[in-house]
């Protein structure tokens, strides 16, 4: 029983850092130009299919390092033609712009790719095992949680130090003053999206080598990247981390004693927190950070 809790736990905290990668990136997009971005979970899908093109040339090192810049420059490019137009109007007309694009993504890796999964091959060091007893615990899981964790860090301090972190934390605070001061918001927004669509990108490459890929991955874990942003609270960066972890930690917890349960409890859990703290649990209206 013991190990089964600890490989159903190893498993929800690795689901949980796609779902922060992911969540991240959702958060970024929505807190700054208020795009509910449904084609998210289709740009992880594009990140990964394009380190599978390139990985055979460049080796799994190689594209890890050039997947996520390609899939953020996919995602400068839809923004600029499709969502920029779209700014200041009801946010309804971008949630119905990037669900249909998230359909069009999928059918185009579909007919580029074929239906059938992919494999992306891994340094086959990273495949082994840490002993016999934690047969499911590998490098590679473990490298995933490094890179997850070193994202997340370098965000922080891209958002904390930089400038274009201060512009975009005081653009989510009030875009409009940010727009007196003499800073181009339309190109902020777009730096903004670039870095959500890179975060998506990675969180491609990295489930690629360790799920394989097929056209409908990324909508398995829109879903709950959504709901890991609502629970930690809508504009907390620190709390959609949290969320995330939480909402794929309580998953595989779920599935040692109720199997069936397992995709249900985040939404069960969503309720809980949203009853208590209809915030979540670290949101405060208007901050990000």
């Amino acid at each position: 029983m013991t190990q089964l809790l600890l490989f159903n736990v190893t498993n929800g905290l690795i689901i949980g850092a796609f779902y922060v990668l992911m969540a991240l990136g959702l958060s970024l997009i929505l807190n700054l130009s208020s795009v509910i971005n449904f084609a998210h979970g289709g740009f992880l899908v594009i990140g990964g299919y394009i380190a599978y093109t390139i990985t055979p040339y460049l080796g799994f090192w190689g594209a890890l390092l050039v997947a996520p810049p390609l899939t953020a420059i996919v995602g400068l490019v839809v923004e600029r033609v499709l969502i920029r137009p779209l700014y200041g109007r009801d946010p309804l007309y971008s949630l119905l712009l990037t669900f249909g694009l998230a359909f069009m993504i999928e059918d185009g890796t579909r007919f580029i790719w074929g239906a059938q999964g992919k494999p992306v091959a891994i340094p086959p060091y990273l495949s082994e095992s840490l002993s016999s007893d934690l047969f499911f615990i590998t490098g590679y899981r473990l490298f995933m949680v490094a890179m997850v964790i070193v994202a997340v860090a370098l965000l922080f301090v891209l958002l904390r130090y930089t400038r274009l972190g201060i512009r975009i934390r005081a653009g989510t605070l009030d875009l409009e003053t940010v727009a007196a001061l003499g800073i181009n918001v339309q190109r902020l927004r777009s730096l903004n999206f670039a870095v959500g669509i890179f975060l998506a990108g990675l969180s491609g490459v990295l489930a690629a080598g360790q799920l394989g890929l097929e056209p409908t991955m990324g909508t398995g874990l829109l879903m709950p990247s959504f709901i890991a942003i609502i629970v930690g609270g809508i504009g907390s960066l620190p709390g959609t981390l949290a969320g995330g972890l939480l909402i794929g930690v309580a998953s595989g917890l779920t599935a040692v004693f109720f199997p069936a349960a397992s995709e249900a409890v985040i939404y069960v859990l969503m309720a809980v927190v949203l009853l208590i703290r209809p915030r979540g649990l670290f949101g405060e209206e208007g901050i990000m950070g």
